[in-house]
């Protein structure tokens, strides 16, 4: 099983110029009619949010999206360049180039409109039995169609014998968030029934009378309630223990009978099969009890609908539009689709990330910074170590574990070391966009397998390409990865003072290193086994310490009808605790060598403090707060400030907040895991 934590794409708009003042955030950002007790993160970000108003094609416009379109124009000069020139046919320059002009050449998109998928669809209506439907499974799967079938397939890490992959089968079933399904307040009504007029809509687009398309439409419906009531929530999937029941694969063909399951696997790729992780049993046994209780017309319906809806982006304007009007408008916010370059240079650094990576970190990574970087993990582990040595409530034996845990962490900072092979992967101008992505997903496919089926796990392969704007924590094989993207301004500035970097990009590294001791990571031990190492005591005390941070972010109204959900953020929120934690004492480690005086007004720690709330400046639509509450493990950019600075000591000593303060915490109501 592979868990990460990684932290959401947002942004800042604080220019170079900035760096020129030594305390690396323009003043302008801030509102000081705001008290810092008051709101923090409208005095910290007030200025900002004022003068950078939320974007149409946005549901949620912030710091971290300034970074990633001028990510998205770095890479879309790349990748144009190679587009404009003539390319052998195989090479890289090739692939990238033919690909982004595929996606780009707007009029034979809507030339061809929805004509490539007829083919499959034609496929699905011949089916006259459960035999054939199987058949055609299969026949799908190998023909590289993305089918959302009744469950996940997939090979990770086993979270028991973390050196070892193993294969693993997942709930699935529907394909909007399960909380639509299940919860039945005005907000979830309305996504719901929007979604059930955006497949009749779709389904038109593709041939169907509006009468038909209602009809299949209640029997998609009809599946994806029933997998959704029985599936967990994404908070219960939270828990490792719960989430993994390895057997047999024996044993699992006697305890999940009925389907053809030797033969669906092999045709995956997954043969010689002697062990298999479900993760959600209850899940899979319903996806079983679906397929016999349910008429072959209602499965074609949903295969069929499942093929159409994973294509809604290759098969013109027209189809996009809905796809937009749906997944964009509706449940989001956003008002209109961002640019066709933008959605096309993503979707290339999508398929040949690795490949545009390299040339990214060539030309704008310099060693310098990466240099730099590594200094920053090295004193915020040192201050990790501290922070665990201080700790009254843990017992000399965890501490110990612990210790050896911080120490074996592996450290990715950049790029890889070794780069994916692209060879066997063909792009050819000649077929469509949409004959090309079946060939780049049976291409994917059978890339992921020979890497990883019966192979042992690489801890050497990154789970973000190098130009990606952000970071990631990864339990089963303990390491912590920092890509060139997040490296850059707002984040990391090199001509800033260690005020503003171990504030900013400081507290992002402690926050994925306080990962490997939240309450997931704490589970898995120094080799990324999932492992007790806590002694009975000092467990308890943690998930005494932890409920708090729980209690205290479910109790947030994020809108007048909407508390935050704490069970979901616990691991996130107690990553940015953590991480304040310790980047605030690596920076009093480094004043020591390298004091810093007040700027601009500012002490280092209040400077500390600015930086990091202008990590999470941001605009954001209601629709989009809703449906990130419901499905995102990270709380609001607000409640990251709001939220997360009064339960840290330290905020209190820089800003003299006092309990007349609004944003005021008593000491004993506060987290005390740190």
């Amino acid at each position: 099983m592979k868990i990460k934590h990684i932290l959401p794409s947002l942004t800042m708009a604080l220019s170079l110029t900035a760096s020129a003042q030594g305390i690396g955030f323009k003043l302008a950002n801030m509102d000081t009619t705001q008290q810092p007790g008051t709101d923090f993160y409208r005095y910290a970000c007030g200025g900002w949010i004022k003068a950078n108003p939320l974007k149409p094609e946005y549901a949620r416009y912030g710091s971290f999206d300034i970074v990633d379109e001028e990510n998205d124009r770095r890479i879309r000069e790349i990748i144009e360049g190679f587009s404009k020139q003539k390319n052998e046919r195989g090479t890289l320059a090739q692939k990238i180039g033919d690909l982004y002009t595929l996606r780009m050449d707007s009029t034979r998109l809507n030339r061809e409109g929805v004509k490539p998928i007829m083919k499959e669809l034609k496929m699905i209506s011949k089916v006259k039995n459960k035999e054939q439907w199987f058949q055609l499974l299969n026949t799908l799967n190998a023909s590289g169609i993305s089918f959302g079938e009744l469950w996940g397939c997939g090979v990770g890490a086993d979270m028991m014998n973390s050196k070892q992959n193993l294969l693993h089968i997942t709930q699935g079933g529907f394909s909007i968030q399960r909380d639509y399904y299940v919860k039945d307040d005005e907000a979830n009504r309305q996504i719901l029934d929007y979604y059930k007029q955006h497949i009749v809509n779709m389904l038109q687009l593709v041939g169907y009378k509006k009468s038909v398309a209602e009809k299949k439409m209640q029997n998609i419906l009809a599946i994806e309630t029933r997998m959704a009531k029985i599936a967990k929530s994404n908070a219960e999937r939270r828990d490792p223990a719960s989430n993994y029941h390895k057997m047999t694969f024996t044993d699992f063909l006697r305890d999940y009978p009925g389907f053809d399951w030797t033969t669906y696997l092999a045709n995956l790729g997954y043969t010689d099969i002697d062990s298999i992780d479900v993760g959600q049993p209850e899940s899979t046994k319903e996806a079983l009890r679906v397929i016999a209780e349910t008429d072959i017309e209602a499965l074609k319906d949903l295969t069929e609908w499942q093929v159409l809806d994973s294509s809604g982006n290759l098969l013109g304007d027209e189809v996009y539009a809905e796809v937009f009007d749906f997944y964009g408008r509706k449940m989001t916010g956003a008002q209109e689709p961002k640019p066709r370059w933008q959605r096309s240079v993503s979707s290339v650094n999508g398929i040949l990330g690795e490949a545009v990576g390299q040339l990214y970190v060539e030309k704008y990574f310099p060693a310098a910074n990466k240099e730099r970087m590594l200094e920053m993990i090295r004193n915020l582990q040192i201050a990790l170590g501290e922070r665990i040595d201080a700790q009254d409530w843990m017992s000399a034996e965890t501490k110990r574990a612990a210790h050896e845990k911080l120490d074996a962490f592996t450290v990715k900072v950049g790029y890889p070391d070794k780069w994916r092979d692209y060879s066997a992967l063909d792009i050819d101008p000649a077929k469509s966009l949409y004959d090309n992505m079946k060939q780049i997903r049976i291409w994917s496919h059978n890339d992921y397998v020979k890497r990883r089926w019966k192979q042992p796990v690489d801890p050497t392969e990154w789970h973000m390409t190098p130009q990606t704007v952000n970071a990631y924590y990864n339990p089963t094989t303990n390491e912590i990865c920092f890509p060139a993207g997040i490296l850059q301004y707002p984040f990391f500035d090199m001509q800033a003072d260690d005020a503003f970097n171990y504030g900013a990009i400081g507290v992002v590294i402690g926050h994925e290193m306080s990962h490997g001791f939240d309450d997931q990571g704490r589970q898995f031990d120094k080799e990324g086994n999932f492992r007790d190492w806590w002694t009975p005591e000092d467990a308890a005390q943690y998930k005494e310490r932890a409920q708090v941070i729980k209690d205290f972010f479910s109790a947030i109204k994020v809108l007048p009808d909407l508390n935050g959900n704490g069970e979901l953020c616990c691991g996130e929120n107690l990553g940015d605790h953590g991480g304040l934690k310790f980047a605030y004492a690596a920076l009093q480690n480094a004043m020591k060598k390298r004091p810093l005086g007040v700027k601009e007004g500012f002490t280092p720690e209040q400077r500390f403090f600015l930086a990091y709330a202008g990590v999470w400046a941001q605009n954001i639509t209601e629709a989009e707060i809703r449906r990130r509450t419901t499905m995102d493990p990270h709380s609001l950019g607000e409640w990251r400030v709001n939220g997360a600075l009064p339960l840290i000591d330290s905020w209190y000593d820089a800003f003299n907040i006092t309990p007349s303060d609004p944003l005021y915490v008593p000491s004993d109501k506060r987290v005390k895991i740190w």
